[in-house]
């Protein structure tokens, strides 16, 4: 497979921050279309790489192998053995096939799944010459093939991505009820935040939120300290990523000062926040400090605040949100240059906080439904122009 070889791809995200991945690829050069839960463009190897390395909202890259029409599981297993898997899967690969069917008339996710697979194992046993009685060894690279059926429209994907994108490799220890590192960094892409301004966290549990906005701020690549899946096939150049790489090192501006702060009110996940930071090498670059809501004060202007504060999910727990909620209004609200961004589940945020939003987004924290409440702060005045 050469370099320059062209694939279909799509970068998988949550739903709501579709239009964010999209934002993301085309900032790095790469037009796309955007759909639900996913962007869908073109590229090369170096396209897969960089993809990988640089998107902080998605969840993983794919390449799509074949896109058909299927009513009947023959026709499902003709066209999937129609595909040239020969062009991707080596002899010897491990190839799992993953499922999902969605209002389709092959709604056994189980049967498409192992009809799928078996089809690819009658194509390469023709390609290789591999009798039909000595099974395949798949003792080789790993391939995490998908067949995603919607309505009767079957997609046929290879994962190049491994362990998905929010896993950056930094997190040695977590809290109870973690953020995903690509919802951190959506939260923080969906506000107003410069790096040459303040941005606090008053409920930073590990640290999650200010790392990525750290991350964001120096210009660092997400995927800059982990490895992908593709690395592993033997016609994935490796070159390819030892440039896509050097080039993120060149692109990151370590010198910059940020003023980022998180605090929380339990010291042990401070210390794990701290541990997390210095884990990727961002120590110096966030200020962790214990310390309650209702504790907190800034003479700092025209800063953003992001919380993920909790949502009062579990038995019990309801009272104890809301009073926090109510402390958080009653110390931010003051704060008229701050702009404050507050994700949770509990719809009734407001009438705690002691405020209307002056926006609100629906964003799915895994699969639970929550709204980031958006309070907008004042403009900093318009400097003189210089004659």
């Amino acid at each position: 497979m050469t370099k320059e070889k062209t694939f279909k791809l799509v970068a998988t995200a949550a739903s709501g921050l579709e239009a964010l991945v999209g934002k993301e690829l085309r900032d790095l050069g790469i037009p796309c279309e955007v759909e639900n839960g996913k962007a869908l463009f073109e590229g090369n190897m170096e396209t897969i790489a960089t993809a990988n390395l640089w998107l902080r909202t998605a969840d993983r890259i794919k390449i799509i192998v074949g896109e058909f029409d299927a009513f009947s599981f023959d026709e499902l297993f003709e066209k999937v053995k129609a595909l040239p898997w020969e062009d991707y899967l080596p002899m010897d690969a491990e190839f799992p096939v993953a499922g999902k069917s969605i209002k389709s008339k092959l709604y056994s996710t189980p049967d498409c799944q192992s009809i799928t697979k078996k089809a690819i194992v009658n194509r390469l046993r023709e390609v290789y010459h591999r009798p039909a009685t000595v099974p395949l060894a798949e003792t080789g690279a790993f391939f995490q093939i998908e067949v995603a059926l919607l309505k009767d429209h079957v997609t046929v994907t290879i994962d190049t991505t491994g362990p998905s994108l929010f896993k950056r490799g930094y997190r040695i220890e977590k809290g109870g009820a973690p953020l995903k590192e690509n919802m951190a960094a959506a939260l923080v892409m969906l506000t107003n935040w410069r790096k040459d301004r303040p941005f606090f966290d008053p409920v930073c549990g590990s640290g999650t939120i200010c790392i990525e906005a750290a991350l964001i701020g120096h210009n660092i690549a997400p995927g800059f300290n982990r490895e992908f899946v593709c690395e592993t096939w033997d016609w994935f150049d490796a070159a390819v990523f030892e440039k896509v790489r050097k080039e993120a090192d060149e692109k990151a501006d370590y010198d910059i000062e940020l003023d980022i702060m998180g605090s929380d009110i339990n010291g042990k996940m401070i210390e794990i926040a701290k541990a997390n930071a210095e884990e990727i090498g961002l120590g110096d670059s966030i200020t962790f400090k214990q310390l309650a809501v209702h504790d907190f004060t800034t003479e700092k202007e025209y800063g953003v605040m992001v919380a993920n504060p909790p949502y009062g999910e579990r038995l019990g727990e309801e009272e104890s949100v809301r009073k926090l909620y109510k402390e958080m209004g009653e110390v931010f609200r003051p704060l008229k240059t701050w702009s404050k961004y507050i994700l949770t589940s509990d719809l009734t945020f407001e009438q705690y906080y002691g405020a209307r939003a002056t926006k609100k987004r629906k964003l799915y924290n895994g699969a639970l439904r929550t709204d980031l409440f958006q309070y907008w702060g004042e403009r900093p005045p318009r400097r003189p122009r210089e004659e």
